[in-house]
């Protein structure tokens, strides 16, 4: 069994998966940062000094200053600016992801044009000849050229 999940463990595409993971991690920081340090509050700023990390309502019915003290005191709260955050986290990295996938979704496509098909199938032998010969090297049957 040791074995077995050694040898699963160390193909190339599990370690491709927990590389990837990682990176997305790395990312998915990144983009909050972006979100919470860049975008929000210039946004908070446009709607009347808005802090979207402090919107929140407190079940108690209860007034707090921030969620912080309504965290403190312990009252339960519903953090909507928070989820708001969260819904631009996603949305700015759907859209990056989504960017990238197209990138290289184009490059495969280009790939896939620039590698030109050379051989084709004998009519006689049915083997792999060259796309321009007359004759198959195989049963040496006359072909027709292919342009």
């Amino acid at each position: 069994m040791l074995e077995e999940f050694k040898k699963f463990a160390l193909r190339g595409s599990v370690i491709d998966l927990a590389v990837g993971v990682i990176i997305g991690g790395a990312f998915g920081k990144i983009v909050s940062s972006l979100v919470n340090d860049i975008i929000m509050p210039p946004l908070g700023l446009l709607l009347g000094r808005v802090n979207f990390s402090n919107l929140f309502i407190s079940l108690t019915g209860e007034k707090y200053t921030s969620l912080i003290d309504a965290q403190n005191a312990g009252a339960p709260t519903l953090n909507y600016g928070v989820f708001i955050n969260n819904i631009l986290d996603f949305i700015i990295l759907a859209f990056v992801i989504f960017i990238m996938i197209r990138a290289i979704n184009r490059l495969t496509k280009k790939q896939k044009a620039a590698e030109e098909v050379t051989t084709r199938e004998c009519p006689h032998c049915l083997s792999s000849i060259a796309k321009k010969a007359t004759r198959c090297p195989f049963c040496t049957s006359e072909v027709s050229p292919v342009e």
